[in-house]
């Protein structure tokens, strides 16, 4: 092997280790409030609901981002957004830890959520532009990877620096890493494929009925719609039982418990191979099938030991079921250009916007066995609507 073909897969790994350590950084900030929502109705004298609202706003902010990023980055380049969003990001999160004020936190939470979504959409579309063919899939599966373990990451950071100092730091010290981010996609990352100056910026918003004659797809958005929205919601519910009268757990010991989730994400990155051996469609009801029974299973469990591996493989379901998801979008899909995989973004995150909501109305049923169990039944949609789902054999 020569030195100029080593030297390539050496700038490839390293593209795809800075776009997976952003994309996890990145969408921490999704997951940051899950851990803090007990502190902020506390430290605010707010309801559960209420302080459920910071992920929500983040969430709503995340979806209406992800719109109009991919043709912004056609317009202006894909790194520039990117770079721009990320030194965006920067400074809302510092404004975050420097206020006391609840109503001005949501409002920061939703601009946050905006400038968050110049990554997601983006660095695909960057992906596929700068990597040869035989690189992109497997940058695509080590970013969608980063995507997951933020879920699992954003909480345990969160939990740990809000425990031991504020949730003030846990603020200032993101903004830091999102700054040192901003340089290190500036500095090593190349500028990507041309900008397209005469790009319209509203032309996917026109395309979206096409979306909507599509019954696959409706039934992929359903999916969508239901999976993150599970992922959530399972572990809020989750802590508020382990902190309850029933476990007594502390905080300190339940950021153990989250962690623990990070060994569910192994199976992500193998989500193509499977679906090379079997298809996309059968590991994807396999995926949502794994979850379900685990959140049934979370409802009759009453050790700690029993709760936390029955996380592990919750975690990994979801793990296998979004790439799969993404690849079976992108297959149904195929002849709508992007808006079809811009609008399973919004969707899919749009998801995670009502999960502290429908996770606060299930708890206030009294009991944690049934809120389990009605988070399975919502995920159930999700099975139900693959099972809807027919692919025509080409």
């Amino acid at each position: 092997m020569n030195k100029a073909i080593i030297e390539n897969q050496a700038n490839y790994s390293l593209m795809t280790f800075i776009l997976s350590w952003t994309g996890m950084v990145v969408m921490s900030s999704l997951y940051l409030t899950i851990p803090l929502l007990s502190l902020f109705s506390e430290y605010f004298h707010i309801s559960l609901s209420k302080a459920g609202l910071s992920s929500s706003v983040f969430s709503l902010g995340f979806a209406i981002g992800c719109f109009f990023y991919g043709a912004i980055s056609e317009k202006y380049g894909r790194k520039n957004v990117i770079v721009t969003g990320l030194f965006s990001l920067s400074c809302i999160t510092l404004l975050l830890g420097m206020t006391n004020d609840y109503s001005f936190i949501l409002l920061l939470r939703g601009l946050q959520g905006l400038a968050a979504a110049t990554f997601s959409p983006v660095a695909l579309a960057y992906t596929l532009e700068v990597f040869p063919n035989d690189k992109k899939v497997g940058a695509v599966g080590f970013i969608s990877t980063g995507f997951l373990l933020a879920g699992i990451v954003g909480q345990v950071f969160s939990g740990y620096v809000s425990e031991h100092t504020s949730f003030h730091v846990t603020f200032y010290v993101l903004s830091l890493v999102y700054l040192a981010t901003a340089l290190l996609v500036f500095w090593l990352l190349p500028k990507g494929g041309a900008v397209n100056k005469a790009k319209n910026i509203w032309e996917p918003m026109k395309r979206i009925g096409i979306i909507f004659t599509n019954g696959n797809l409706i039934f992929s958005y359903l999916i969508a719609f239901v999976l993150l929205l599970s992922f959530v919601s399972m572990y809020i519910i989750l802590g508020e039982y382990l902190t309850s009268n029933s476990f007594g757990m502390s905080s300190q010991k339940l950021i153990y418990i989250r962690s623990i989730g990070v060994f569910g994400m192994i199976l992500s990155p193998i989500a193509g191979k499977l679906s090379k051996r079997l298809n996309v469609l059968s590991v994807l009801k396999g995926a949502l099938t794994l979850s379900i029974i685990s959140l049934l299973m979370m409802g009759f469990i009453s050790n700690i030991v029993g709760l936390s591996l029955i996380s592990i493989l919750f975690v990994s379901g979801i793990a296998l079921a979004v790439p799969s998801l993404v690849s079976l979008v992108g297959q149904l899909g195929w002849n709508m250009g992007g808006i079809a995989v811009s609008m399973y973004t919004v969707i899919l995150f749009a998801g995670t916007s009502v999960a502290p909501m429908i996770s606060v109305y299930f708890m206030k049923t009294g009991s944690f066995t049934l809120a389990f169990i009605l988070l399975a039944t919502t995920l159930s949609i999700g099975l139900i609507s693959a099972m809807m789902i027919r692919i025509e054999r080409k």
